[in-house]
């Protein structure tokens, strides 16, 4: 259940953050820049992959419909896009995955070691670069967050091959695991702006429910989408022994035969039967039904910040929520 990804444009005609990305790819650059060659190429290739940067664009779409223009929201948007990467880093490890965005991942080309090391570089530059931002809050939030990420990462691993898990648990999971950044970056655009109480957790709400949304789409696509759409190979959440909703649903709608194909499958992390667990999933209708909890999270989110000031960075935000969920990769 790897961090969601989201096909949003960065043409400038179409994409009102294009200039404020540009200003944080460039500290992005600046900031990756270590003495040690192996870390500079690493981090690199990972960080120049590909992705949307979701997380850092909550961050300036909320400081910006907030009313702050000030610089440290740049670096706050790097230093949230470092913490993400240090977790893809982490993850791929874990999951022996080899494929991410379409291109080979950093551990099936380095190894695990340079990976996870390059990893917990990515989250101590995280950790110099939210320092420089002088503000205890900042600090309280991040430090949480990422706090919270690796409970979620610790949490995943015990599910692993665990067809008993409830949906409950299930949840819990992404909660921790993928929606606590989106979360986190969500806040900090109100921290930044010295937003009052309410609208901060208003913030960190939709936050909590986009980044839900957009993990539970990630896991029906798993059985929806296309290698060359995804990125990454179509079954790897079966292979690896995950039970994702799709298929914790499709066991609670199944026949007992149906449903001892899918245990073993994830027991065993079996995609020999994938073809059939694929159709079983479409046919008992889980994909939909994960995709209509998806609308409940995106409905959420759209209501959590429904009291802000009617701006260009709140239109953007409650357009993200729809894509978030109407979407193929």
């Amino acid at each position: 259940m790897p961090p969601a990804t989201i096909d949003v444009s960065t043409e400038p005609a179409i994409d009102p953050m294009a200039v404020d990305m540009q200003q944080v790819d460039a500290v992005i650059r600046e900031r990756l820049a270590s003495r040690v060659a192996l870390i500079n190429q690493i981090s690199t290739y990972i960080v120049s992959a590909g992705g949307k940067r979701i997380r850092p664009r909550l961050v300036l779409l909320f400081a910006q419909a907030l009313g702050f223009e000030g610089p440290e929201r740049f670096e706050l948007a790097a230093t949230v896009e470092f913490i993400h990467t240090a977790t893809l880093l982490h993850d791929d490890v874990v999951d022996e995955s080899s494929l991410r965005r379409g291109r080979a991942t950093s551990n099936a080309l380095f190894g695990n070691a340079a990976s996870v090391l390059v990893g917990d570089f990515l989250y101590s530059r995280a950790f110099q670069m939210m320092v420089s931002i002088s503000r205890m809050r900042v600090l309280e939030v991040l430090a949480d967050a990422t706090n919270v990420i690796a409970e979620g990462e610790v949490l995943q691993l015990m599910n692993m091959h665990d067809p008993d898990l409830s949906v409950e648990d299930y949840l819990r999971v992404i909660r921790y695991k993928t929606a606590k950044l989106f979360e986190a970056s969500a806040r900090l655009g109100a921290v930044l702006a010295q937003a009052e109480p309410a609208v901060e957790e208003a913030c960190a709400t939709y936050g909590r429910a986009l980044g839900t949304a957009f993990q539970l789409v990630d896991d029906l696509l798993d059985y929806e989408g296309s290698s060359d759409a995804l990125g990454k190979n179509v079954g790897d959440d079966l292979r690896e022994g995950k039970p994702t909703l799709p298929l914790l649903l499709a066991m609670q709608r199944a026949t007992a035969e149906e449903r001892e194909l899918i245990r073993r499958a994830i027991e065993h992390g079996e995609v020999e039967g994938l073809p059939r667990i694929i159709e079983l999933v479409r046919h008992t209708g889980a994909l939909d039904a994960t995709r209509a909890a998806a609308e409940r999270e995106a409905d959420a989110a759209r209501a959590a910040i429904g009291g802000l000031p009617a701006s260009k960075a709140r239109e953007a935000l409650l357009e993200l929520s729809v894509r978030a969920v109407h979407r193929s990769s």
